[in-house]
């Protein structure tokens, strides 16, 4: 049995075998019986090595058996593994090469926190969002027989991220090409409850067994001349699997099911999947594992351990300072809302895909169950249920990070917004997200949701902005948006009314001269810093859709330069849609447009990004006075 550990590591410990370790190949050296010592090193290696760095925790200690076996006996990087989400990639990184560079990991110009194809040929597809494996590694198996190659494809995937339609779509897919291709559901209690038992253990070792197979195979040839009789004995088969595993859903689909088998036991791993491997068609190989595994905190409260910061090695010195309360992070501001509003309508209804935890919704989950629905890594029913219950004269509100609401546009689009029904979305981690990089930033949001006829934006400067434009955004009747940063914002005490603000008007924070600034969320208190440097007008503009057109019209009469500022991709962004609006009045006049470059940015520290990216206080100050003397009046004072 592995072992397990109570304390993070603050020093590398000694890891012998591992050090020996620098690819899979080498891995595949071993004797069997050396796996076991291999996954205790490797564990409290990962344990020291996200100590050093911070990252995702507990689900990458739950896969560390299973790493080392799909590496052991598959020929990585030519056999393809295919992790789903990617959390659970450290181990496989360690196995990989990346060692030693596990410390930088989610750090600015280390290694991402995700697979990454351009990190490592083993990093086969790169992920971020769940419920993708199945379908990628069903299309590597499809490209592996189209170039005559024997090579393997293995999707492994959380039960999790198997309640999303699209895990369901490539596997009926996968059934119906017949491709090899091997699933392994990594069972780790966060959705689907398994069959464990001595019964169920037995068969599962009998149906992987080359024996079985052998006779089975066999079997099946010598009476496809009886249908009758190879029709009784499926049916037999079938029930037999059926009284001692889950349910038969994935051998009507067209799966081969073997399992469940316990995925903290090296050496069943490895025997069965060393059955497995030469199967030929679709198989699935379920697992269950512990989230946390080998480390007692993390398998005693998996979903706190899901992620952990540095550890630092000494208490960091305290200077006294006189208190000051900390400011609530957005996402705890909104969940305040959502309780808050819930008190006052009877017929608020809030919706989550799988983010009850990080939207800030535990409170309400517990205050009012009957009106709150996890439904689970399912962004598209999650918002044609909204759209649903909006006919039904109730009042929804999805809360849902802006990353994840573009795998619900058609449904925006279609099941909400084209009937203009009554949804309300609370849109988190818009903007950059740091650390969780390109995969996880919300930087299309306002692009894709201002197209959209019916819909109404949002974009809070601050805490107390954030509370009142929900306010405002619920109250309209009609679909509205919401998008707010993730972590805590300026420090703004919180209005404790729920007060809706007046849709598409703006407030003047700073009244200034030759230059106005019209900030956009997140970045209006950075907006407003540059602003006082430059003796500028600033104004927060509150709403992207629709715009103040008077504020802006009158910036345009009273200033020579219009700079807009936000936390988004420049191209179809709040700036966009200001020049579509000088357009429209005919207004003709210098703007600069400050927002996020048309390139994904990867993982780092946000302030660190938002500097590079030019959109830090004295970035802004300084694109602005460049653009200022390019200007003819300035041109012709210098001469």
């Amino acid at each position: 049995m592995p072992k397990t550990f109570t304390q993070i590591p603050l020093t590398r410990p000694a890891t012998p075998l591992l050090d020996t370790l620098n690819s899979p190949a080498a891995l595949r050296r071993l004797p069997a019986s050396q796996l076991e010592r291999v996954v205790d090193e490797l564990r409290e290696y990962l344990l020291y090595a996200v100590g050093q760095s911070g990252g995702h925790f507990g689900a990458g200690l739950g896969v560390v058996e299973l790493t080392v076996a799909l590496h052991y006996l598959y020929n990585t990087p030519d056999d393809r593994l295919v992790w789903d989400v990617g959390h659970q990639c450290y181990p496989h990184k360690i196995l990989t090469g990346r060692r030693e560079a596990l410390t930088s990991i989610r750090q600015q110009h280390g290694l991402s926190g995700f697979p990454k194809r351009s990190e490592s040929e083993y990093d086969t597809f790169g992920v971020g969002h769940s419920s993708t494996s199945i379908s990628a590694a069903l299309g590597m198996a499809l490209g592996a027989e189209m170039a005559g190659s024997d090579r393997r494809a293995v999707a492994i995937i959380g039960d999790g991220a198997m309640t999303a339609g699209q895990a369901f779509e490539a596997m009926s897919h996968a059934a119906h090409t017949r491709s090899n291709l091997l699933v392994i559901l990594n069972d780790n209690n966060m959705s689907i409850s398994h069959n464990v038992g001595g019964l169920s253990n037995y068969f599962a070792r009998i149906w992987a067994s080359k024996s079985y197979i052998a006779l089975r195979e066999g079997g099946k040839r010598v009476l496809s001349t009886m249908p009758a009789a190879w029709d009784f004995i499926r049916r037999t088969e079938e029930s037999m699997k059926n009284m001692v595993s889950p349910d038969m859903l994935f051998e009507a689909i067209g799966f081969n099911y073997i399992g469940p088998i316990d995925g903290h036991n090296i050496e069943e791993l490895v025997r069965t999947l060393g059955n497995m491997r030469s199967l030929e068609g679709p198989q699935l190989l379920h697992v269950y594992t512990t989230k946390g595994k080998g480390f007692a905190p993390a398998e005693a409260d998996p979903v706190g351990y899901h992620a952990i910061n540095k550890i630092e090695p000494k208490p960091k010195v305290q200077v006294a300072v006189p208190s000051k309360p900390k400011s609530p992070k957005y996402q705890d501001v909104f969940g305040q809302w959502l309780c808050d509003m819930a008190a006052e309508d009877k017929r608020l209804v809030g919706i989550t895909p799988a983010m009850c935890e990080g939207s800030g919704m535990v409170a309400f989950s517990e205050q009012y169950p009957d009106r709150f629905h996890d439904v689970a890594i399912c962004e598209q029913h999650a918002v044609t249920l909204a759209g649903g219950l909006a006919c039904e004269e109730q009042k929804p509100v999805v809360a849902i990070y802006s990353t994840f609401l573009q795998r619900g546009y058609d449904q925006l689009i279609h099941d909400v917004a084209l009937q203009d029904l009554d949804v309300t979305f609370a849109l988190d981690r818009a903007g950059l997200v740091g650390e969780d990089g390109a995969t996880h930033g919300g930087v299309f949001d306002l692009a894709y949701l201002r197209t959209v006829p019916n819909m109404i934006v949002a974009a809070p400067s601050d805490e107390n902005e954030c509370r009142q434009l929900l306010t405002s955004a619920y109250q309209h009747h009609g679909p509205s948006a919401v998008r707010y940063p993730r972590g805590t914002g300026p420090g703004v005490d919180i209005q404790q009314p729920l007060q809706a603000l007046p849709i598409g008007q703006s407030r003047t924070l700073l009244e200034g001269k030759q230059v106005a600034i019209l900030a956009f969320g997140a970045l209006t208190a950075t907006a407003l810093e540059a602003g006082k440097a430059l003796n500028a007008t600033v104004i927060d503009m509150r709403w992207v859709k629709p715009l103040d057109r008077d504020a802006i019209v009158r910036a345009a009469a009273s200033h020579s330069l219009i700079a807009t500022v936000e936390d988004h991709q420049l191209m179809g962004g709040a700036g966009s849609a200001v020049n579509e609006l000088l357009n429209e009045e005919g207004i003709v006049m210098d703007v600069i447009n400050l927002a996020l470059p048309d390139h994904f940015i990867h993982h780092g520290k946000r302030d660190t990004l938002l500097a590079e990216a030019g959109l830090d206080a004295a970035s802004i100050e300084q694109r602005i006075r460049d653009r200022l003397s390019r200007q003819p009046l300035a041109q012709a004072g210098e001469s």
